[in-house]
């Protein structure tokens, strides 16, 4: 006791003040406003080459996050042999998303703490905050403090994710910028502008924007099937996350590697056909998936049991719609002019 009579042990907890980092709000401005300036590119004159490779890759880096850094090593779903896991480590690194230990860490902190203060990307500040504002802010004092508790051996001893996160940087500058930037210019004759600002800025930020909806849009709008009682729901806007939308039932089972009840053919799942593919060769293996028991017993205990499926014939029709949907935009926005695209933007959105 001191000599007011108060506990000198007691720790004094300062109240939280959102203190704004300019570097990272910086670099967003110049990746948003790049990528902008690449889908202008696009539109008023580029090689068809160009916008398929920079789709495909775009497709590539997400399956790196979804099926490497999130299903494989942050949860461990499923298990791969090591050519898969340098697969999926280059595609992770096209990614460019933090490296797998960095990502598997705050994904895992989201779930022990989800909706919370110490959740890196706590959906409960609003949608600005889980979508992009946590990168624009530092770390509230609970994230640091949760982090250390988290137990994070098994990558610690990875050699594949050692090497990544020892040598991320120049990965980086190969995989997620040369790369791109080079071989549309010595394939197809383009130019290194239109690669740079195409191939890199347009499809990261497109890329960065979809993956964010995970944490803002599938923790606001949509059904909750599998639990009722926790915030993550089955997105309304799932089929543009290509199997990561189905967010319900995914916290509520987070070690089920398909991230959904349903299997990639009866439902629009591109991530789970990928590990799949790998699968039917020998090279993912183990493969974790919630029992159609437990899945039941779950939704009748907890679960909004008014929920159903889509048809399959819908499902397939919605999801080959939106997979290809970047494609179809370009064409018929190349016939009309530029200012068509936000009208087709809304119209794929209104029929998803």
């Amino acid at each position: 006791m001191d000599s007011n009579g108060t506990n000198a042990d007691t720790k004094v907890v300062k109240p939280y003040k959102l203190e704004l980092v300019w570097r990272n709000i910086i670099l967003m401005a110049i990746i948003h406003i790049s990528g902008l300036y690449g889908a202008y590119l696009t539109i008023r004159g580029v090689k068809v080459q160009t916008v398929i490779f920079t789709y495909v890759i775009a497709l590539m880096s997400s399956m790196g996050i979804q099926c490497g850094a999130h299903r494989l090593w942050c949860h461990r779903t499923y298990k791969a042999k090591l050519p898969l896991q340098i697969i999926l480590m280059v595609l992770q690194t096209l990614a460019l998303q933090n490296d797998i230990f960095e990502w598997s860490r705050d994904h895992r902190l989201h779930h022990k703490y989800s909706d919370t203060d110490a959740d890196p990307h706590n959906s409960q500040r609003g949608f600005f905050f889980s979508h992009v504002g946590w990168l624009l802010c530092k770390k509230h004092p609970e994230v640091k403090e949760r982090g250390k508790t988290l137990d994070m051996t098994d990558l610690a001893k990875d050699p594949l994710v050692r090497f990544q996160r020892a040598f991320y940087i120049p990965l980086l500058g190969l995989i997620w910028a040369a790369f791109p930037t080079y071989i549309p210019y010595l394939l197809w004759g383009e130019s290194l502008w239109n690669s740079w600002f195409i191939c890199v800025m347009l499809r990261y930020a497109a890329t960065l924007n979809l993956t964010w909806c995970v944490n803002s849009a599938a923790h606001m709008w949509g059904m909750k099937p599998y639990d009722k009682d926790i915030v993550p729901v089955e997105a309304h806007m799932r089929h543009y996350l290509m199997g990561e939308g189905f967010h319900n039932y995914h916290h509520a089972f987070p070690w089920d590697y398909s991230a959904s009840e349903l299997g990639p053919w009866d439902a629009f799942n591109p991530a789970t056909a990928f590990i799949d593919m790998f699968a039917s060769i020998g090279w993912a293996y183990d493969l974790k998936k919630a029992s159609k028991e437990i899945v039941e017993s779950r939704q009748k205990r907890v679960g909004d049991v008014g929920y159903n499926h889509r048809s399959l014939f819908i499902e397939m029709l919605t999801g080959i719609s939106v997979l290809f949907a970047p494609i179809w935009i370009y064409v018929f926005v190349k016939q009309f002019d530029i200012w068509v695209l936000p009208l087709c933007l809304f119209i794929a959105y209104k029929f998803k």
